[in-house]
């Protein structure tokens, strides 16, 4: 009987000093908010040198494990579903930067998510809530010829509807698909009178929560995104 080949894999030193961070980390040994313990108290605990420790706890932040400050200790994140759903950031706008098949998926995934979002918002919708988002809109309106104010607020306005829902599963994937988007959304609201148009959707899309009206928020918000969705397919042909 002839076995089949199963090599046998050395691990580098800084991985095996990843795993066992990560587990004292997983298992609850360093929870939220403490301090990881210094490189020389590593080095000695697990006999390996400054590089490996070192390597091992860029890794770690890399994951969104912890946080490294200069002259400071690392110090275990507290996570979260915004953390988690930032890690995909780099990975997300490479990834749209190379298909432009991919940004239409991605816009086509926030009319399917934001639709929700809305219908959601009118159905949990409070007092408090809608002046929240009322506030939003009116500074919004304020910043009217602030370009990349008006954007940002724009971008608060859609992503205050997805927290209305009481999930912040919910806000984190908003915050995120909003990010990844506005390096293309920017220029469509920037068009001159565009502005106006954006704040009367708003308008609607806010009346139609405020009135805990679920069909009519949902009409109103994919009327809102279809329509910014065909002044990007007409721009992008001129």
């Amino acid at each position: 009987m002839i076995l089949p080949a199963e090599p046998i894999i050395r691990k580098k030193l800084s991985d095996e000093v990843f795993a066992r961070l990560k587990h004292m980390i997983v298992s609850g040994e360093l929870k939220a908010g403490d301090e990881m313990p210094s490189e020389r108290e590593l080095m000695a605990r697990y006999g390996v040198g400054r590089p490996a420790i070192r390597e091992a706890m860029q890794a770690l932040a890399g994951k969104g494990l912890v946080e490294i400050s200069q002259g400071e200790r690392a110090r275990v994140l507290r996570i979260t579903a915004e953390s988690l759903i930032r890690q995909m950031d780099l990975p997300a706008k490479l990834m749209l930067s190379g298909s432009s098949d991919m940004l239409e998926h991605l816009k086509s995934a926030r009319i399917f998510f934001e639709r929700a979002m809305v219908r959601e918002a009118a159905t949990h919708a409070t007092e408090e809530t809608v002046a929240t988002l009322r506030d939003v809109l009116d500074r919004q309106r304020a910043s009217l010829g602030d370009a990349e104010s008006f954007i940002h607020i724009d971008m608060e306005f859609h992503h205050e509807i997805a927290l209305m829902s009481g999930n912040p599963i919910f806000g984190a994937v908003s915050c995120a698909m909003l990010g990844w988007l506005k390096s293309y959304h920017t220029e469509l609201l920037i068009w001159t009178g565009r502005e106006t148009t954006t704040l009367a959707e708003h308008e609607g899309i806010l009346q139609a929560i405020a009135a805990r009206d679920a069909e009519g928020a949902e009409r109103a918000m994919i009327a809102h995104l279809e329509r910014s969705r065909a002044l990007y397919a007409l721009q992008a042909r001129s």
